[in-house]
């Protein structure tokens, strides 16, 4: 047993993990500029409290980024692809285009010219969601399955790092220097992946086109046989049952109807009791009497580490145990970690070092079972449709949850805090159930 810990340990000794780090930091860093960060700004812009609201629509890039997911799977940019590779080239433009828009918002003024700013912030949440599907896709080839855990959380590292930068950091920079520093360092920041990009390899694409599904050969052959079709309709045709059907198909045809429902019934339940805990978690600090500057230190800080940490064992544990144990564990710990929030919120006087206990053992569930969700998500792809397989799964997993969320509210009100975290709790049982039933039932491997 030991001998398989240090095994599991030795995975983040790989160069390709540390590649990650960076990479996840670059995908981490725009977010919260086209977010919270940006509020910030906003608000201090004059701007009103419903505008700022609307400005939360700018993420939407982020939930229907499977709309143009195939495009940035199989369409080769202009001599970009040919000098640095499918993968390179997308994310090096996504890049590119990050940082221009961080820098030309830089200059905006929101308070002059709203709508500039916030075109500028469209450019960078897509260019952001266009990084995100190219960098996936390029986490997921450049390894084998075995290695996907190790680089889930460095990925997962990199990118809280980067919200610690682009959330406290921007706000630092901008109170001491203002906004324009503020963004203008955000946006030099973005030199890291792009560095990172050029000195990486492409992953080895050579036997894709092997690794095509019979039904999609049978289908361009049914099209071939309707010569009689207009020829740009046939392409038209051809090109969208490639893109699209043809990963979804695929993904039916390799793992069976049961399996394949099951599958996707685990992916909209696991990650569903965070979405409906974290929307009342800042009114029930409020609530118990927490002050601003103790939620900030509690749940931003010392919670991030608490969550690297289960990052950095989750790593370990996934090549250690597997992927399906590992999800197991990390929703056993989450459902733990309601239960003492539960407790928390009986007390009559909870003190700081009860709720460092709460929040302890909540984050570090989240970093597990959220990087072990990663690596899940990575082994059910098929290479010849990395890109567009892995963006659907990320659309679908927060649908469940953000539905269930709109209710959280009202379940506090009806049966108060204490009961509110049981029923949080209960959420994670279909996620126990389903991770049960894969450690014994795993989906079948794709050949890498």
């Amino acid at each position: 047993m030991r001998a398989d810990l240090k095994r599991g340990l030795m995975v983040y000794a790989d160069p390709k993990v540390r590649t990650l780090l960076l990479l996840g930091f670059s995908a981490g860093l725009p977010f919260l500029l086209v977010f919270s960060t940006l509020s910030a700004w906003l608000t201090q812009a004059g701007v009103s409290r419903a505008t700022i609201g609307y400005f939360s629509w700018v993420g939407m890039t982020y939930s229907i980024k499977l709309f143009w997911a195939p495009v940035v799977d199989r369409l080769p940019i202009p001599m970009l692809t040919r000098a640095l590779g499918r993968r390179r080239s997308w994310m090096l433009l996504a890049q590119t285009g990050i940082a221009l828009g961080l820098a030309l918002m830089a200059f905006s003024d929101p308070a002059q010219s709203l709508l500039h700013t916030a075109l500028l912030a469209v450019i960078v949440a897509f260019s952001s969601a266009t990084q995100d599907i190219a960098l996936d896709a390029y986490r997921i080839e450049c390894a084998p399955a075995e290695q996907q855990g190790a680089l889930a959380a460095a990925y997962q590292m990199g990118y809280r790092i980067a919200l610690i930068t682009a959330g406290a950091g921007a706000l630092v920079i901008a109170s001491s220097h203002g906004w324009i520093a503020a963004y203008v360092t955000m946006a030099v920041l973005m030199l890291i992946g792009m560095i990172t990009v050029l000195m990486i390899e492409e992953p080895d694409h050579s036997g894709d086109a092997a690794r095509a599904p019979e039904q999609q050969q049978r289908v361009e052959a049914f099209l071939a046989r309707h010569g009689h079709w207009p020829r740009a309709l046939r392409h038209g045709v051809a090109q969208f049952i490639s893109a699209i059907v043809g990963p979804i198909t695929d993904f039916f045809a390799r793992n069976g109807l049961r399996q394949a429902a099951l599958i996707l019934l685990f992916i909209a339940v696991y990650r569903m009791h965070e979405y409906a805990m974290g929307v009342m978690a800042n009114p029930f600090y409020l609530d118990m009497g927490y002050t601003l500057t103790e939620i900030a230190t509690m749940s931003k800080v010392f919670g991030v580490a608490m969550t690297m940490l289960g990052v950095v064992v989750a790593g370990a544990l996934v090549a250690w145990i597997g992927v399906a144990r590992t999800l197991f564990i990390g929703a056993l710990i989450i459902a733990f970690g309601n239960l003492f929030f539960s407790w928390l919120a009986r007390l009559p006087d909870p003190n700081l070092i009860e709720l460092a206990i709460a929040i302890s053992v909540d984050n570090i569930g989240i970093g597990i079972a959220g990087t072990a969700f990663v690596a899940y998500l990575s082994s059910l792809t098929n290479i010849a449709y990395t890109a567009t397989q892995y963006a659907l799964f990320g659309s679908l997993f927060p649908l469940l949850g953000k539905v269930v969320a709109g209710f959280s509210g009202q379940v506090v009100e009806h049966w108060g805090y204490p009961n509110f975290f049981l029923y949080t709790a209960s959420l994670t049982l279909p996620a126990l159930a389903l991770s049960a039933w894969f450690i014994w039932h795993p989906p079948k491997a794709v050949e890498r």
